[in-house]
């Protein structure tokens, strides 16, 4: 099943850019999904399980790493990707 999905990371009392920066190249190292990054969130666009795992490994990996942070997430059944 197609999916899109966006997600913001909120890394809580520290430096955040190097963090985020490091989530999405650990994303964007997944085959299947299409990751995109504009100035206030990240988009996904692929299957909803591959999407998913992803996710569940990337953000645990990030709490490990890097401690509190929050994951802001809207996920959409469809591939809502706008084409230029």
């Amino acid at each position: 099943m197609e999916t899109s999905v966006e997600i913001s990371l909120y890394p809580l009392g520290r430096e955040y850019v190097p963090e985020i920066k490091a989530f999405v190249k650990q994303l964007k190292g997944y085959n299947g999904l299409d990751v995109q990054v504009s100035g206030m969130s990240t988009q996904i666009f692929g299957d909803y399980g591959t999407i998913m795992n992803a996710l569940t490994d990337e953000i645990e990996r990030s709490f490990k790493e890097n401690g509190k942070s929050v994951f802001v997430l809207k996920i959409v059944d469809g591939h809502l990707k706008k084409e230029k």
